[in-house]
């Protein structure tokens, strides 16, 4: 429901859900190799399987994330002074809310959370509400910590551009005097959030967690907006700076072109006071990452198929689930894993509302989700080709994961050498 707080604006028309799917299984099971989407995996059956995924022991993305979210979003808070905090590809936001407190300062200033300023009531069409002045963000750290290197974090080659060389968060800082143990993050100064926008396709999902953000932070503004990536990128024309989180390794599901799509329409949307917070996993041990995309209690292997349940129920589609099986394979020369349903046998699946039949021989491996997998020099090179600056770079202690932040030339929040 929205409020006085809470806004939600939809950007898509009211058929661009089915349009988008019988686009996108009309294509991908006519191509070869057949592939299929992986947001076609999210219905509400999806979602909750996902929730358990990130769960299990064997999916180390969601905790090592949370661990370097825990040790950094104070850090982070102070390097950006973010007044909105964007998310792309938000879901339930539970994630986010470690970097909702560092930026409302709600360690420090109580659960109560910031006051909107007039500006951002303005821009939102809202009533004028007290708001609190933004401090200025701070150009770099007080220190520079050692290259996070070791398997997937590999330190940054000459010329790709500066870069504060951050070291793992429970590891050597780089002074000789061993850091300590992760813990909860640093004291949290006072917040300059004013306003939470999360971007999603589900408009179930962004009103559940809406509702939820504001009961929990009564002062906190959330305006969310339903969009598809596929359809182009936008941000909300809101008084910055902006944080825009990009979380979960999301960036992993586009293969190469549409990363540099991706980041193109980044570049071109960004302001220099904005910065991009990007969580993505790491190159490491294949048996590692197999298992994590393979678990024993199953529950990857009923998501994976799940989107042939969605097939089913949207377009009439008859596939019989236990005629696939659940594959999930290391692509070794991409460096990615790939998630692929196998057909059991020869078989021919009908789909009626496209009125379209398609031919599966057995043994063929239809591609359901690509996760790219990143090393530090690679990922860095790519960000810089686009025009953009990894100005800070951070690991679980493990290195299992990574956490950049990502500017635009002439950012604010560039290392001391910028």
């Amino acid at each position: 429901m929205e409020t006085p707080r809470f806004t939600l604006e939809n950007l898509l028309p009211a058929d661009h859900r089915a349009t988008s799917l019988a686009e996108d299984v009309r294509g991908g099971l006519s191509g070869t190799p057949k592939t299929l989407p992986p947001k076609w995996f999210y219905d509400e059956r999806g979602s909750k399987l996902f929730d358990r995924i990130t769960r299990l022991p064997e999916y180390y993305l969601t905790r090592a994330e949370r661990q370097i979210l825990r040790a950094r979003a104070a850090e982070i808070a102070e390097l950006t002074a973010a007044r909105v905090l964007v998310e792309l590809g938000s879901g339930s936001s539970r994630k986010t809310r470690m970097l909702v407190d560092a930026l409302s300062g709600v360690a420090a200033a109580g659960p109560a959370g910031p006051h909107l300023g007039t500006a951002m009531d303005v821009a939102l069409g809202l009533p004028r509400a007290m708001g609190r002045g933004g401090r200025k963000r701070r150009k770099g750290l007080a220190g520079e910590g050692r290259a996070t290197e070791g398997r997937g974090a590999e330190p940054a080659a000459p010329g790709t551009g500066t870069m504060t060389a951050d070291a793992p968060v429970a590891e050597d800082a780089g002074n000789g005097a061993s850091a300590p143990p992760v813990a909860d993050s640093p004291a949290v100064p006072a917040g300059t959030l004013e306003l939470y926008a999360p971007i999603d396709v589900s408009e179930s999902a962004l009103q559940e967690a809406g509702d939820a953000l504001c009961r929990d932070y009564p002062e906190l503004r959330v305006h969310a907006t339903v969009a598809d990536f596929d359809t182009g990128l936008v941000l909300p024309e809101l008084p910055g700076p902006r944080l825009i989180a990009f979380l979960g390794s999301t960036l992993g599901n586009f293969d190469p072109a549409r990363r540099a799509a991706f980041y193109a329409e980044l570049r071109a949307l960004m302001r220099p006071d904005d910065a991009l917070l990007l969580g993505v996993d790491l190159v490491k041990d294949p048996a590692t990452m197999r298992r994590a995309y393979n678990d024993e209690q199953g529950v990857t292997m009923e998501f994976n198929k799940n989107v042939l349940r969605v097939l089913n129920r949207e377009l009439g589609a008859d596939f019989d689930l236990n005629d696939f099986d659940h594959r999930a394979v290391w692509n070794e020369e991409e460096e990615r894993m790939e998630m692929r349903l196998w057909s059991r046998f020869s078989q021919t699946v009908r789909i009626p509302a496209l009125g379209m039949t398609v031919d599966f021989g057995r043994g063929e491996e239809t591609r359901t989700e690509i996760s790219t997998k990143f090393r530090r020099a690679t990922l860095t090179e790519e960000l810089t080709a686009a025009g953009l600056a990894v100005d800070h770079w951070w690991t679980d202690p493990q290195e299992r994961f990574a956490m950049l932040l990502v500017t635009s030339p002439g950012s604010a929040t560039g290392s001391d050498d910028s």
